[in-house]
């Protein structure tokens, strides 16, 4: 008698093993739970259902939240988030439940909290860190609760979700404002804020930077954009290390950009010079370096050399409508064109003249050697001219730009680490890119409420945090053991981004034979990242 064949089981894991690995090093579902409680008739608890969250924002497929109960079929979803734990309880309600609470809660304190947990897990250094704000834009109204309820006075307030000065050129659409400070060591991000979506950077990086201190206890410098750059936000941060650029709006700046000969400055780095000047800008002492860009330069020049060719078009028609224009008299015809100069920056007028109209006082053929009389009309005649010496001096500051430190001490932070500090600042820039990624579930906003947007927000930010710390924590291992893997043009790196690393995951599957579990293709170089990556992603591909 034949044997029955045995029950073969398969669902998808993929690189979510990866995923669920780093969140349970960060103990992520425990201390939820710990905030936010749980109770003994939930199949999921919070904790849980914020796993599941970021398995879906970090699952890199066209599974938006709204279909976040759709994206478990087929999953290894006991095996990825806890036992008897199945894909219909991730519904819509249970979501919205805990997406409340997270809010009730709040969303930068459960950031912050988390945060700091992953940090001293995973030895991040906090020496410097990089703060910097995005925009988000949303479809359709948002009512906040507190519109529908009374609202208690010591109720967090909802964010504004309206419109505001958009980052991603979507001024039609409202929007809520993403701020956040993340690491020089692996662009972790570490501090989260929501705001509103008309809010200024200028308000609010000084009370971040505050905030953050206070909940971090870190002697860290602070490494912000021209934003934090204003009398009052300097001496609200003064007691802490700070580097920002200068806007070049001010007068200071065009001055010294002005009176700096090219002879000033030294080389740094490949393409960059700079030239270092004291400064007591808002009555406090700081260091000012001013820095040279070789490629910027060329990208300037190019942008004025075409905003002037422009300028001669427009301006040339503004001219020639105004010289058609007939004035009572003659100081009316100059006074036109003093007002009219007085607008120019690149431009001058030259030939400037008024000139009164004369006509023939019969209609037809004037007869021959007929004079025209004087109308008392006066017409303006007047050429556009290139303005030389504003051009040379826009020339002369083409690719320079003035960088500030209080860090006054060069043996603590040198004029080469001050450029490599800001050049850095480029990583908050890379995560906001990585939350808008159509790949990630955040580009489309949908839901219906400011509070749950706040609370997905702050989701968006926890995928980065795991993100961010699993490629920082490849690479670390990649290096230390002097290993690569194979990029995406077949050439050894030590340095793979992690979203790469995730489609080197896929087709991995969970099989469970006759109730034994194993994982279907785990070739050898994927056995050998799973190691990189540590002992707790290993155990949800069988490698403990």
């Amino acid at each position: 008698m034949s044997q029955p064949p045995p029950e073969i089981q398969v669902q998808n894991l993929d690189h979510l093993g990866i995923v669920a690995g780093i969140i349970d090093s960060i103990g992520l579902v425990e201390e939820v739970n710990q905030l936010l409680g749980t109770h003994p008739q939930e199949h999921v608890s919070c904790g849980q259902v914020l796993k599941g969250l970021i398995l879906n924002g970090l699952g890199f497929v066209c599974a938006p939240l709204y279909l976040f109960e759709q994206f478990f079929v087929g999953k290894a979803t006991e095996h990825l988030i806890g036992p008897g734990v199945q894909p219909e309880h991730f519904n819509d309600d249970r979501l919205g439940r805990v997406l409340d609470k997270l809010y009730e809660e709040g969303t930068t304190k459960v950031f912050v909290h988390l945060a700091l947990k992953a940090a001293r897990q995973f030895g991040i250094k906090t020496g410097s860190v990089h703060l910097d704000s995005t925009s988000f834009h949303v479809d359709g109204e948002y009512i906040p609760r507190g519109r529908l309820a009374p609202r208690a006075e010591d109720e967090p307030q909802p964010i504004v979700i309206t419109h505001g000065y958009s980052r991603d050129h979507r001024p039609d659409l409202k929007q809520f404002l993403l701020s956040m400070i993340t690491s020089g060591d692996g662009d972790v991000p570490l501090y989260l804020r929501v705001g509103n979506g008309n809010e200024a950077d200028k308000a609010i990086f000084a009370q971040m930077i505050q905030d953050f201190r206070s909940q971090w206890d870190v002697d860290a410098l602070f490494v912000v954009d021209s934003a934090l750059y204003s009398a009052q936000n300097l001496s609200e941060v003064q007691a802490m290390h700070w580097l920002s650029r200068v806007p070049s709006t001010l007068t200071q700046v065009k001055h010294l950009l002005a009176a700096l000969s090219d002879e000033q400055f030294a080389p740094a780095q490949p393409g960059y010079r700079v030239a270092e000047v004291g400064s007591t800008y808002a009555e406090i002492q700081q260091r000012w370096v001013v820095v040279a860009s070789d490629e910027r330069r060329k990208s300037d020049l190019a942008a004025l050399d075409k905003k002037l060719n422009e300028l001669d078009g427009k301006l040339g028609k503004e001219l020639t409508a105004l010289c058609k224009m007939a004035f009572a008299c003659e100081a009316d015809a100059l006074e036109a064109a003093e007002r009219f100069a007085s607008g120019l920056k690149f431009h001058l007028l030259g030939a400037v003249r008024a000139v009164e109209q004369a006509r023939h006082d019969q209609a037809g053929r004037p007869a021959r050697g007929s004079k025209p009389a004087k109308t008392g009309v006066w017409l303006l005649s007047a050429q556009l001219v290139r303005n030389a010496t504003a051009i040379e001096v826009e020339q002369h500051s083409a690719g320079k730009f003035v960088l500030a430190t209080n860090v006054l001490d060069e043996q603590e932070l040198s004029t080469a680490e001050v450029l490599s500090e800001y050049k850095a600042q480029q990583s908050v820039e890379r995560g906001f890119r990585f939350l808008k990624d159509p790949l990630f579930f955040t580009s489309s906003v949908f839901l219906k409420s400011p509070e749950r947007v706040e609370a997905l927000a702050m989701v968006m930010g926890l995928c980065l945090l795991v993100y961010s710390l699993g490629q920082r924590q490849l690479r670390l291992a990649l290096s230390a053991a002097q290993l690569t893997v194979k990029s995406q043009t077949k050439k050894p790196t030590a340095t793979p981004t992690l979203r790469w690393i995730f489609q080197v995951f896929q087709a991995v599957h969970l099989l469970e034979v006759s109730g034994v579990k194993q994982v279907s293709n785990l070739s050898e170089e994927r056995r050998r990242i799973v190691k990189c990556l540590g002992p707790t992603c290993g155990q949800y591909y069988l490698m403990g």
